[in-house]
């Protein structure tokens, strides 16, 4: 809640303007304060957190982590002109890289390693892992173990992987690493040439079921023909069909019976035309006795015609003649009943032959249904080993993923590593120290930053005040050039500048609760108005608990004061002020605590009071009593022409600060701006704009600055 009157606004107006500009500045400055203040605290806090990492790295187990290194191309090349069973699928290069480190971190790699390594039951892999062997474990439990502990790395701007594995023991580390690329490969060429397999697996089953299938049916035919007499000539393998049937001997011997009994009737035929007409065939034998024949009646011709049919000669010839063709009627006689009885006997046998061969047509029909057998069950086995041998020789392609390097057994641990520790320590502790300060910055409830008076209360911050080191407060407040004075002369000159006509005659300081300096600053201002050269009077309004007597080190014990002019037992004001040499100022003591504080100063005598020393002062300062649940500072404030708000340093809760200012301005009174007081090297703002030159950072020793 703000409460920012008019008056305020204008006197704050340039340092408000100003604020927007410097305010993210400030803010920072302000976590830098904080920080600066709790400095032991979070040095403290980090050297908790370097701590426990250094506990953390000497109690925690060393790991060994192994490495195996494989490659993975996505191009093969197939060495044979063979399609394999599946089509290898186009990706992109990207895409089947990332599908593969995917797949060397699955749980399907898991199981293949686990089962690959038997891990279940592997002592050296349970004592690694500092697993119960009194409780069996299950498959799930070995490969949530292998998952957590394997890493794949890829090597950037290559196809090289590497597998890592982190394990307790280094022998386990590198047994793990190895068996993961392995498994790897071996899955990988599972998948790309496992249809091959798996169909040589069957064909080779079929294959060999058809091998005793065509054997057993070969022995049914041999022994079939064998007890049947049926005897084949040639093979059938190249014949098709029943007519492989008809190649037995009876068939063949018929055949060629058939053959021969033709040629035999044409030979008949050809003896019987040559008999009847006397020719003979060209490639008949008689055909040289014709020829000889025909010789000798030409040689008897030409002798008859010479000599004459008597002729002796003649008569031989004639013989002759007669002779051969007595032989040849006889040679033609012969060949054709040659010819007759090769064409019955073939005959008789040819009938013998149809009589066994028809026997053999029933034998047949069952030989040619066993001979079929034969021939498909050998098609069939022809056709599965030509097919088994083309996936035999398709299945010859290189497997696109090669183990590079194997996993060695490391030789020192790689973790817990105290370096890595100290900084992950120490960041966590640097983190939680910023935690803090940002925590109390957001949570504060106080007035530490000086700006916070602008920000969160609307009122102008009219001088900040350092915490005094020195042991004499009074010696700092009278010498000019000391860091008090300066702070109060700066407030001062901020003072002048609240009105055209300078600083308001008439102000009335007021605070919270007792000690924030609430009076050492009336002390200190009417102090500095002296030094302007103004006739300044400081009149001590705190008629409750008034320390200020104390601090001026004056005995006014017997003297009326202020309780006196009010309440009538003293009449002359000049008699009740008192000359403060070491200051300069005219000072009217409080006198004595009344029974009715609150209804004096709301008396029309104080009023008077007022307006008579106006006349005789250029500048009057009162010190009231704090606010805290009294009505004397709003009484006060009525009258007044201004009041100034004393607020100490991180002291009191901005809520306690809100509710005091309100109940000053429901009563109309007119808050200029506020005095911060208590300030140390720790307040954010401090000395920010103001320049004053000085060490206000040294350790206070003792802190006076409390009236």
């Amino acid at each position: 809640m703000t409460n920012q009157n008019p008056a305020a606004a204008d006197a704050g107006e340039t340092k408000l303007d100003a604020e927007p500009a410097g305010g993210f500045y400030l803010v920072i400055e302000r976590y830098l304060s904080e920080a600066q203040a709790l400095r032991y605290w979070l040095a403290g806090l980090i050297a908790i957190a370097l701590l426990v990492g250094l506990l953390v790295t000497l109690l925690s187990t060393e790991l060994f982590k192994a490495n195996s290194r494989i490659e993975v191309s996505q191009i093969t090349s197939n060495v044979t002109a063979i399609d394999p069973l599946e089509n290898e699928s186009k990706v992109s290069e990207i895409q089947y890289l990332n599908t593969q480190y995917e797949l060397l971190e699955s749980n399907f790699m898991a199981t293949r390693v686990a089962r690959a390594g038997n891990l279940q039951r592997d002592e050296e892999f349970i004592r690694a892992f500092a697993l119960d062997p009194e409780v069996r474990l299950t498959p799930r439990d070995v490969e949530e173990i292998l998952l957590d502990n394997v890493s794949i790395e890829p090597i950037r701007q290559s196809s090289l992987v590497d597998i890592q594995f982190s394990s307790p023991s280094a022998s386990v580390a590198a047994k793990v690493a190895n068996l993961w690329a392995e498994e790897f490969i071996a899955a990988n060429y599972e998948k790309r040439f496992g249809a091959n397999i798996e169909a040589r697996e069957f064909l080779n089953k079929q294959i060999e079921e058809l091998r005793q299938k065509l054997s057993t049916s070969e022995r049914d035919l041999v022994q079939y023909a064998n007890a049947k007499g049926i005897l084949v000539l040639e093979s059938g393998g190249k014949e098709k069909g029943p007519e492989t049937a008809a190649q037995t001997l009876i068939a063949s011997d018929l055949t060629a019976l058939n053959d021969a009994l033709a040629k035999a009737v044409t030979d008949r035929i050809t003896a019987e035309a040559s008999q009847a007409s006397g020719d003979i065939p060209a490639q008949d034998a008689r055909n040289s006795l014709r020829a000889e024949l025909a010789k000798l009646e030409a040689e008897v011709a030409r002798l008859r015609s010479n000599f004459g049919p008597a002729y002796p000669p003649v008569l031989e010839k004639e013989a002759e003649v007669a002779s051969l063709k007595a032989s040849l009627a006889t040679a033609s006689r012969a060949s054709l009943s040659a010819a007759s009885s090769r064409e019955r006997e073939l005959r008789r046998k040819l009938e013998e032959a149809k009589s066994r061969f028809l026997g053999q047509q029933e034998l047949s029909i069952q030989y040619g249904i066993l001979k079929r057998e034969v021939d498909t069950n050998r098609q069939l086995y022809d056709a599965l080993l030509q097919r088994y041998k083309e996936l035999e020789a398709s299945g010859a392609g290189q497997n696109n993923i090669t183990l590079i390097d194997k996993a060695e057994v490391p030789l020192f641990p790689y973790a817990p590593s105290l370096l890595i520790n100290l900084l992950l320590a120490g960041a966590i502790g640097v983190a939680l120290s910023i935690a803090l300060v940002y925590l109390r910055v957001t949570l504060s409830q106080t007035i530490k930053d000086p700006q916070d008076v602008s920000r969160r209360l609307g009122l102008p911050v009219l001088g900040l005040i350092p915490r005094n080191t020195s042991p004499d407060l009074r010696a700092e407040i009278v010498t000019r050039s000391s860091e008090i004075s300066e702070a109060y002369k700066s407030t001062r000159t901020n003072l002048t500048f609240l009105t055209p006509q300078g600083a308001p005659k008439v102000l009335m300081l007021t605070s919270s609760v007792p000690s924030e300096g609430k009076s050492v600053s009336t002390i200190a201002l009417a102090t500095s108005f002296v030094h302007l050269g103004k006739r300044t009077l400081l009149i001590d309004a705190d008629l409750r608990n008034s320390r200020m007597q104390g601090f001026l080190e004056v005995d006014l014990s017997k003297s009326g004061g202020l309780s006196g002019l009010l309440t009538g037992n003293a009449t002359s004001l000049s008699d009740e002020v008192v000359r403060i040499d070491d200051f300069g100022f005219d000072y009217l003591t409080f006198g004595y605590t009344p029974p009715n504080p609150v209804e004096l100063l709301a008396s029309n005598r104080f009023k008077e009071l007022l307006e008579e020393v106006k006349a005789n002062y250029d500048q009057i300062l009162i010190d009231s009593a704090p606010m805290l649940a009294l009505a004397d500072a709003v009484e006060l404030a009525r009258v007044v022409d201004g009041v100034v708000y004393v607020i100490e340093s991180d002291r009191i809760k901005v809520r306690a600060i809100e509710n005091a200012l309100n109940r000053l301005t429901r009563t109309g009174a007119r808050v200029y701006g506020a005095i911060v007081t208590k300030l140390d090297s720790n307040s954010v703002g401090y000395g920010y704009g103001y320049g004053y030159g000085y060490k206000y950072g040294e350790t206070p020793k003792e802190d006076t600055q409390t009236a």
